[in-house]
């Protein structure tokens, strides 16, 4: 049995952010590009700042690598909601909206973060996220989420990379 995959057309744009989606931006995803300030030194770049209309508070900060071709999919959180900037490399961010509550339950969005647009991407609790380095290096992201990691009892729900009713497909279409 091969399952439907979504059909993904242009739902947000913002200068170079472009976010494709099955229906709509998934209710309570956010992104901003983030400010770069160059010189001769090199660069300055704000992520999150504690008066931007983004924050929420804060957790903790930490980093992840992922190697070129891995896909690290599919977690979702109930209380968490993660903020992606991505500092090295590029990835493909895919997100479906699982919230049996939300006015887009079913939608799939999927964007790409990368040092080369610097962007900061709010994901809500509820929504199921995963990324791809589809650059040729490591990738390395930097999360912010709004709560501190629990070792004994993690918010962190799991679904399996490919195996899954998830309307999305983590290979690369070339073209």
């Amino acid at each position: 049995m091969t399952k439907k995959i979504a059909d993904l057309k242009r739902v947000f744009s913002d200068g170079s952010i472009i976010i494709t989606g099955s229906a709509g931006l998934i209710e309570g995803v956010k992104i901003k590009a983030a400010k770069v300030l160059p010189d001769e030194r090199g660069r300055l770049g704000e992520i999150m700042r504690a008066d931007d209309e983004m924050f929420e508070k804060f957790g903790q900060v930490y980093f992840t690598t992922t190697y070129s071709g891995v896909v690290k999919a599919w977690h979702w959180h109930k209380k968490q909601t993660d903020y992606f900037y991505v500092a090295k490399g590029t990835v493909k961010v895919a997100l479906y909206d699982k919230r049996d509550d939300s006015k887009t339950k079913g939608c799939v969005n999927q964007i790409y973060l990368s040092e080369h647009c610097p962007a900061v991407l709010r994901i809500p609790p509820g929504v199921c996220h995963g990324w791809m380095c589809v650059s040729q290096d490591e990738a390395y992201i930097i999360n912010l989420p709004t709560e501190v990691y629990n070792y004994s009892q993690p918010d962190e729900f799991r679904i399996p990379a490919h195996d899954n009713d998830i309307p999305y497909d983590w290979t690369r279409k070339d073209g």
